[in-house]
């Protein structure tokens, strides 16, 4: 049993409070240290640190702030010092911003800010084994570098060039730290940074998934938007693509929103569609990161303006290429992707087929039954009091614009934007939009999982492009 084990619970009836948390152990095993999750009468969440003692189980409060979500914390090696993250909870009137804090272990002190004027947003953390810096990603320019950040003197310093890093773990000597390391046009990858050499080349370890050969090739491509802001993003071009053979053209918008297109997905994978000859366009429109807070700002609040003039704005820089043709066009994406299919589907007719999974339809009916209707409520306020921005951004209201055939997925288990958003958008097209499908997934969540339920996802999506992209007729996957 447990006392035989030397075992003991630590936190006892926690209710939700560990949910999506993590927490570390001291060298010493006598702390804990955990992010936990409160929320206040009217549903609204808040994310504090917490430190438990392993021998006596007493949990006190390391550090906590109104208007902050405090998480991911990791100890120093020394065990005097935890670095965690800190963002600032939206507002109505602005996005609140993410940074690296420090607080001594014993709570001594109140968390100290690593990054100021640092204007990136902080996202995995490892300490250097000597505890004198900290390792951290942060999403910059459609990459995801790795930084250090002194404690001493506050000094950020980049440590690689081009790619995506995670999973970072630094090695005892302090000299390499080992990530893993992808991008759009490179599956994760195993690799050693030198640390003395800021910017190296990383090298590359041995791995059963790379290298990958692809039906195609990587360019970055941008444009500038209406006020002057650059807009850039990622664009996959099938073999063969040329003035003389131009490839239709795919415009894949990102989820999040706050999110970038920088690193290798098996699950939103262009080279699938590149493999049928199609180019794929992945930009980083308004409420990206990489590209600074007020990038994101630009779109706070206002889904349907920036974000959507971007798309339009980087969509006609692809298509001004001779190797892309402008005539076969399609537009698709999930989530906050799929809300822009939907905000696009009634906004203009530019594309011959749209695609929009797990999309956003009446924002009104989404804050109502989603899983984090307090986000909501801070950014678009209450909508009993506060309606202006879920008229203003909701895609329903220019349902009957809609003339593009599209096709609806959703899954019945998605609780992020529930399958009501999808049922809704299929009644409300139909009968005004001929050649729209609706494909449901009764066991699938916010994503689509399963081995066989993803072929039959790529396998519909190409066959409903194949139909009203390239005129094909309309051939019903085998698996359906």
């Amino acid at each position: 049993g447990e006392a035989a084990l030397g075992t003991r619970e630590l936190t006892p009836d926690p209710g939700r409070a560990l949910d999506e948390n993590s927490f570390e152990v001291t060298a010493d095993g006598s702390r804990v240290v955990t992010g936990w999750t409160v929320w206040d009468a009217a549903g609204n969440a808040a994310g504090e640190v917490h430190a438990i003692d392993t021998a006596t189980g007493e949990r006190r409060v390391l550090v906590a702030e109104p208007g902050c979500d405090f998480g991911s914390p990791r100890i120093s090696p020394d065990g005097r010092l935890v670095a965690c993250l800190r963002a600032v909870q939206d507002s109505y009137e602005a996005p609140g911003d993410v940074t690296l804090v420090v607080v001594p272990a014993d709570g001594a002190a109140g968390p100290r800010d690593l990054l100021d004027g640092f204007d990136r947003r902080p996202q995995e953390i490892a300490w250097a084994p000597d505890s004198g810096a900290v390792c951290f990603t942060a999403d910059d320019q459609g990459r995801r570098p790795v930084f250090r950040a002194s404690l001493a003197g506050g000094q950020v310093t980049r440590l690689t060039g081009d790619g995506a890093y995670e999973s970072l773990c630094p090695a005892p000597g302090g000299r390499f730290l080992y990530a893993l390391r992808s991008a759009v046009d490179e599956p994760p990858t195993p690799v050693r940074i030198d640390l003395t050499v800021p910017g190296a080349e990383p090298v590359r370890l041995a791995s059963p998934g790379s290298p990958l050969e692809l039906p195609g090739r990587l360019e970055e491509i941008e444009a500038a938007a209406g006020d002057g802001a650059r807009i850039r993003g990622w664009l996959v071009l099938p073999d063969g693509a040329s003035g003389a053979s131009p490839a239709p053209l795919l415009l894949w918008a990102h989820g999040g929103p706050v999110m970038s297109w920088n690193s290798w997905s098996w699950r939103w994978n262009p080279w699938l569609m590149a493999a049928r000859g199609y180019a794929v366009l992945l930009p980083d429109p308004a409420l990206s990161t990489g590209y600074g807070h007020q990038f994101i700002a630009r779109g706070h609040g206002r889904w349907g303006d920036r974000p959507y003039t971007d798309l339009m704005a980087i969509t006609d820089a692809a298509v001004a290429r001779p190797d892309l043709d402008r005539a076969r066009t399609a537009m698709m994406g999930g989530s906050f992707g799929g809300y822009m299919a939907n905000w696009i589907a009634g906004h203009t007719g530019r594309f011959a087929a749209i695609v929009s999974h797990a999309g956003l339809w009446d924002l009104d009916q989404m804050f109502g039954t989603t899983d984090l209707p307090s986000c909501w409520r801070r950014m678009f306020g209450d909508p009993v009091t506060q309606p202006e921005r879920y008229v203003a951004s909701s895609p329903n209201r220019s349902v009957r614009q809609i003339r593009t055939p599209m096709l609806v997925i959703h899954g019945d288990k998605d609780y992020r934007v529930p399958v009501g958003e999808a049922l809704r958008l299929w009644w409300d097209v139909q009968g005004r939009v001929p050649g729209t499908r609706f494909l449901y997934f009764p066991d699938e969540n916010h994503w689509i999982t399963k081995p066989g339920h993803v072929t039959v996802w790529y396998e519909t999506v190409l066959a409903f492009l194949a139909e009203h992209v390239l005129g094909e007729q309309w051939r019903r996957p085998e698996l359906l």
